[in-house]
């Protein structure tokens, strides 16, 4: 099995922390729980394997809280098991559509694709995004929430236009439903897949396509409004959508196309919105790397400098453990002169 080096979270000077040995030795973990079939090879004794449904989706709902609290080693320290046990579910539950089964094993993967891309491993990502594509089959609203990861996944592996293309049809699958439905969990899915096929857009380098779908989510975001705490009747699909994240999406998709200066100007009505403190550490640490590298691409290297190390204050695993962020830190470090506390973090990551 090929196993992960910390150096690869940390880089080659770093002494790899006891989180980042931690993650190295979680993807392995994952990689481990993503290459078993026992639910499929077992049969009858999956129902007796099987925990509770009941008692599954309160440890989903904790991988998602888990997840939401930027804490990866702990979180992949929980998936495997996670995952066995929603398999087991699912397959010893296959007659009974209506017991929540299903959504439960998409959620789990769900949540292992976005772990996984977050921390570099964008193959391992996509598998368990098709995984959760496998599940959903024939639930248009499964497949709409498996689409959301699978689409993050195709765009950390460099493929915005499968991304874009899977989005959109998603968002256009449930659209009918969601007519029907009127102010419902599914309109917030709708504006996610959205708002995630215009960063596939920003992605492929269609400024004009994704400008027309971020308006397209922020008209569902004005009916929708905040949807207050993720996993809850107005969000069961664990979203976070409302205007707050469509004003994220558009600064991410301004970073994206190169537009460093209007990405900073539409930064200050994100953290200027009464919301901005209500969301989630990772949502935030995550939308603030988006924030550095917009500086950056304006010119400012101290602006950049300064939204990174709030977002290590945000969610220290957000930048101590994502490539994405240790490259942005390697590119402030050769802007002179460097901030002391830029230098301090660039030092505990080995970068200098």
């Amino acid at each position: 099995m090929l196993r992960v080096d910390p150096v690869a979270l940390l880089g080659r000077d770093a002494l790899p922390s006891q989180a980042a040995r931690a993650a190295a030795q979680g993807i392995d973990g994952m990689r481990a729980a993503l290459d078993r079939y026992d639910a499929a090879l077992t049969g009858p004794r999956a129902r007796q394997a099987a925990p509770p449904v009941g008692e599954l989706d309160q440890r989903v709902r904790h991988a998602w809280l888990t997840y939401q609290h930027a804490d990866y080693p702990q979180l992949l320290r929980m998936l495997p098991e996670l995952l066995g046990d929603t398999q087991h579910a699912h397959a010893a539950h296959a007659a009974n559509t209506g017991d929540g089964a299903a959504e439960l094993l998409v959620q789990a993967y769900r949540i292992t694709s976005s772990v996984l891309v977050k921390l570099g491993v964008g193959d391992l990502g996509w598998l368990a995004a098709d995984r959760a594509m496998s599940v959903a089959a024939g639930d248009p609203l499964l497949v709409a929430a498996a689409a959301v990861p699978l689409g993050q996944a195709l765009r950390a592996l460099h493929r915005p236009r499968p991304a874009l293309a899977v989005t959109i049809a998603a968002a256009h699958r449930i659209a009918p439903e969601m007519r029907r439905a009127g102010p419902s969990p599914s309109l917030t899915l709708h504006g996610t897949l959205l708002v995630q096929a215009a960063l596939a857009a920003a992605g492929a380098g269609d400024e004009r396509g994704s400008e027309e779908l971020v308006d397209q989510a922020a008209r569902i975001a004005d009916e929708t409004g905040e949807t207050g705490e993720t996993g809850g009747e107005h969000d069961r699909h664990w979203t976070g959508f409302g205007p707050t994240a469509v004003r994220m999406a558009r600064v991410a998709a301004a970073v994206e196309l190169g537009n460093g200066g209007e990405a900073v100007s539409l930064h200050e009505r994100v953290v200027g919105a009464d919301h901005w403190r209500r969301l989630p550490a990772e949502h935030r640490a995550a939308y603030l790397l988006d924030a550095s590298r917009g500086h950056l691409r304006a010119g400012d290297p101290l602006a950049a400098g300064r939204a990174l190390v709030d977002a290590d204050r945000t969610a220290p695993a957000e930048v101590r453990l994502r490539p994405v962020a240790r490259t942005l830190l390697t590119d402030l470090a050769r802007h002179e002169p460097v901030p002391a506390d830029v230098a301090r973090l660039a030092a505990a990551l080995g970068i200098g």
